[in-house]
């Protein structure tokens, strides 16, 4: 940036030279490689778009934050950042809570608010749509249906959408535990609780002794939790054919990286379901991809929307798991960019490892948004701005900016106009939207549900039989020497029948990663 550096003046009457305090700020952005234009600079509200306000494309994967009241022009943010990243062969995942992100697909209509957008942040408009894969949890809503088994979604997930205790997730977890060393594969949930229901039953209960610590009342409670979980309509969003997490890092034949849109608003009114399922989604990843390193640009960025609600009454083991596989992800390639209303809703050991800083305007109309505003004002580094008064009084569409320069450091806090997205800045029509969903090349493989033989057959099955032998004396019992937990399940008398007439593998283990999530062979 240029000693001499100008933009127009507000009233139109000439050219307004850039402040001297406003300088370091501009020259804080001026990168040399390839790097995403959020907008220009506000000084004293006046805009200047020959100093740009830009954020490092190698800079992606150190995760950031999108945070501002509602109304203040987040989404179009994610809308912003979304187009510029594919447009540099960047695969993107965007969680549409509202329904109003799938416009990314069809070019933009301009207007008089564009054209004085453009002009006063330097950018060069033009109309453009952006390639889109439509999800949808389950199939409910317009979009491929996105799936999990309950094996691979695991048991501290599937705890926190239950809304379990410490204690019944424990439970929950030597349940998975019994199931995988038991080759019982949980598919879906009726599968969970055949399992449950098993070994809450006359024959089974000599089955919880073996795997401790799991009493009758506790796997009781689980078994009354999963009939009112599916009560609600849930089971939908378990079950086979699952969703592989790789068809998220796909290129477009153009080049651009493939934006992938969870449609939400037909599950809205279920935050602790959706909210768990988008960490589901991250922590696949987690478990799939390979260590990269440092990378000249990410494999993907996933945006993670109303994040307030993934650690609302979240557990220890929960927030532990989120910062660990947010701390680790970045060395494969992903970033993380949390979405919410201000810094204090996400954890201090998970804000302290987003990099990138995007804070729309606050509201501090009551005692709770003060100590919000000062509590946000304190997490960024010192800036020439009053921070408390700029947060206050930014317009839609307006926000204070701080991002990982080239070399990995913070650059200056800049207040910024942010630049007009390309595409529809609103949803599609349904009629559209399911078109484009059947014409994906993905709605042969995920439309139709499969329900296979798995957990809940097996025991049906074998508990229709007599047994195979009669169960051990007394005399036999006493003669086992401290029998392992895995040879206590497989001595049972119900699982030698089980895996002779099924052909079970026995002591198989399934590998599970930091939230107890397992993948299967698809």
């Amino acid at each position: 940036m240029s000693d001499s550096a100008t933009t127009p003046a507000p009233d139109g009457s000439g050219p307004a030279q850039l402040p001297d305090e406003a300088r370091p700020i501009a020259a804080g952005y001026a990168f040399t490689g390839p790097a995403l234009d959020l907008g220009a600079l506000l000084w004293d509200g006046v805009c200047h778009p020959d100093a740009q306000v830009r954020v490092p494309l190698p800079m992606l994967n150190r995760h950031g934050l999108v945070a501002g009241a509602t109304g203040t022009g987040k989404t179009k943010t994610l809308q912003l950042i979304a187009e510029q990243l594919s447009a540099q062969g960047v695969p993107v995942f965007l969680a549409d809570v509202k329904g109003d992100l799938s416009g990314i697909a069809r070019p933009g209509q301009g207007g008089d608010r564009v054209s004085t957008r453009a002009a006063e942040t330097g950018q060069s408009w033009s109309a453009e749509g952006f390639p889109v894969e439509f999800l949808a949890l389950g199939g409910i809503g317009h979009g491929i249906p996105v799936r999990a088994t309950v094996t691979s979604f695991g048991p501290v997930l599937l705890s926190k959408v239950l809304g379990l205790n410490r204690t019944q997730e424990q439970s929950l977890g030597l349940i998975f535990h019994y199931a995988d060393t038991k080759g019982l594969e949980l598919i879906d949930l009726k599968d969970l609780r055949a399992v449950v229901a098993f070994l809450t039953s006359d024959e089974g209960k000599p089955e919880l002794k073996g795997i401790g610590g799991l009493s009758t009342a506790t796997a009781g409670v689980i078994l009354r939790s999963l009939t009112a979980f599916e009560a609600q309509g849930m089971a939908d969003f378990f079950g086979e054919p699952e969703f592989d997490t790789a068809g998220l890092l796909r290129l477009a034949p153009d080049g651009r990286g493939l934006v992938s849109v969870l449609e939400l608003p037909a599950v809205q009114d279920k935050p602790q379901l959706f909210s768990t399922f988008l960490m589901w989604l991250l922590a696949d990843l987690f478990h799939d991809l390979p260590e990269v390193g440092d990378v000249d640009k990410p494999k993907l960025v996933f945006f993670f929307d109303e994040a307030h609600l993934l650690f609302h009454d979240a557990s220890d083991a929960f927030l532990d798991a989120i910062t660990q596989t947010v701390r680790l992800i970045r060395s494969k390639g992903v970033g993380v960019f949390f979405v919410t209303q201000t810094p204090k809703d996400v954890p201090s050991d998970v804000l302290g490892q987003l990099g990138n800083r995007v804070q729309h305007a606050l509201r501090a109309f009551t005692p709770d948004d003060q100590k919000a505003l000062k509590a946000t004002v304190k997490t960024f580094p010192d800036s020439p701005y009053d921070l408390e008064e700029l947060l206050t009084g930014l317009g839609t569409g307006e926000a204070v900016i701080t991002v990982l320069s080239e070399n990995g450091a913070p650059t200056p806090v800049a207040a910024t106009r942010l630049r007009a997205p390309e595409s529809l800045m609103g949803p599609l029509e349904a009629a559209e939207l399911d078109r484009a969903v059947r014409e994906s090349p993905l709605y042969g493989r995920y439309a139709q549900a499969v329900d296979r033989e798995s957990a809940y057959e097996k025991l049906t099955a074998a508990q229709a039989r007599p047994p195979a032998e009669a169960p051990r004396t007394k005399r036999e019992k006493a003669s086992a020497e401290d029998p392992s937990l895995v040879e206590q399940v497989v001595g049972s008398g119900m699982f030698r029948s089980l895996a002779r007439s099924v052909g079970t593998q026995l002591g198989r283990e399934i590998t599970r990663s930091l939230f107890g999530t397992a993948r299967r062979g698809r």
